[in-house]
This record gives structure tokens, sequence and C-alpha cells, in this order.
């Protein structure tokens, strides 16, 4: 037996705990490359319904690692249980983004200032009027002095958070475009909006996989495998936060 959250979708197993910053790839997959290919022993933390978590080392501070699944509401599930019920202090959301600014290509990083969204989620916290859901500031600022370190190029501005995956309006892209989003993806607004009102802190970085307006993509296996970059901006970052936060 572990130990239960009061829902059903985790369960620390024995002897185990999750680190105060978490980095959540959506892919769980992603979260076992991460963690066999970066941390010093890594310890499975989470296996309920598939959704692997590790705990381990980088550069010496305690980082884990988690899959979140596709979509706002999973990652709002999982967040709010890092962060309400097992003391998480910052997520990281590790993944793939679809570019849609002209200046980004494939194989590009991106953080994330802010997330957009076509989801009802942020509007269900019940502030009048809208919600802005936006990066911690420290955690950005670090990840991209962190990118120029490494002499990584990265973009730095406002992502698309959509419940789409194959849009009906077959006009979106552009609208996206013509809105000056850099990229779109599936989860970040909702990490953002739960990170805001739990008090805790949050960023997204992505690896471009795809570009809606450019021939280019990668495959499954080249999007779990090759984003090395982003990875270490994030594993960096995350031992920063985790050194400075004992």
């Amino acid at each position: 037996m572990g130990t239960p959250s009061p829902s059903a979708c985790m369960e620390i197993k024995d002897g185990t705990h999750v680190a105060k910053v978490v980095l959540m790839p959506g892919d769980p997959l992603r979260a076992k490359y991460v963690a066999e290919n970066y941390l010093e022993n890594p310890v499975l933390f989470n296996d309920v319904r598939g959704m692997l978590g590790y705990t381990g080392l980088y550069e010496g501070e305690e980082v884990s690692v988690m899959g979140s699944g596709m979509g706002i509401p999973s990652m709002g599930l999982y967040a709010k249980e890092l962060f309400s019920f097992f003391d998480v202090e910052a997520i990281i959301r590790i993944g793939s983004a679809g570019g849609v600014g002209d200046d980004v290509n494939v194989r590009d990083v991106v953080v994330a200032m802010s997330a957009s969204t076509n989801s009802a989620y942020p509007s269900r916290f019940g502030l009048p009027g809208s919600i802005a859901p936006t990066a911690d500031w420290g955690l950005l600022r670090d990840a991209v002095n962190i990118a120029d370190e490494m002499n990584v190029r990265t973009s730095v501005g406002s992502v698309y958070s959509s419940d789409f995956f194959y849009y009906p309006d077959p006009d979106v892209a552009q609208k996206e475009k013509d809105a000056g989003l850099l990229a779109v993806e599936m989860e970040t607004a909702g990490l953002y909006t739960m990170a805001m009102y739990t008090h805790k802190k949050a960023l997204g970085l992505f690896t471009i996989s795809d570009h809606l307006f450019k021939p280019e993509h990668l495959t499954a296996e080249e999007i779990r495998t090759s984003f090395h970059e982003m990875m270490e901006i994030a594993l960096k970052t995350a031992a920063k936060f985790a050194r400075e936060h004992k």
C-alpha cells in the first residue's frame, strides 16, 4: 500500500515521495525517458493509471518528473493534486507544440510567458471578466538565462492551449498566427490557472515538433527522444529552484 490522495488518481508508493519541483510532459513514457536518461537514482513514486512519476537527483538536487496526460482537464487534475496534496511548489511543463509564428521553426525552444485558450476551464474559477493564465516570472527568467548560457535560442511569448487537436475551424491556425501567438498546445493554460489559484509556480517549455505553415515535422519517436536542449533547460531551472527553496 502507498499513500493515497483524496482521489484515486495518484498513490505514492511506500518509501517514496514527490520533490518540491516537478517536470511534467504529457506523455508518461517521456517522463520515464527523462528519469532514466537525466536523473541520478530515479525511483518510481506513482504508476496509477499508467501515469508514471519518478523522483531522482539532477545536479545534486531533488527533482521529480511525471506525465500529465493530454488536455487541460488531465493537466488540471494532476496539477491540483501535486500542488494541494503533495506539497509541490513548482511545476514545469515540458512538451511539444505546433509552431504558428513566422519566426518559430521546428526544433526551436519556446518559453510560454502566457497561454490563451478556447477552454472554459479558466472561466470556472469565478473571476469576473477573463483570467490571463501567466507563467511565474522567476521560473521564466531563470529558464531564459539558462538557455542563454547554453547558447540555445529561445522564443518567449504567448502560446495557445486548445481543447482540440483536430480543430473544426480550418482557419483557426491563421487566426492564432494573426494574434501573434508563437505555438499551439493543449495543457499550459490549465496549469497556469491552477498555479495561480493555489499560489504556486508554473512554467511551460516546448520544443516545436511541427509547424502549421511549414512542411517539416518530427516523428513520435523523435518527439520522445530528441528534445535534449529543452529538457536540459527545464532540468537546470528545476535544480536552481530546488537549491533556492530548501
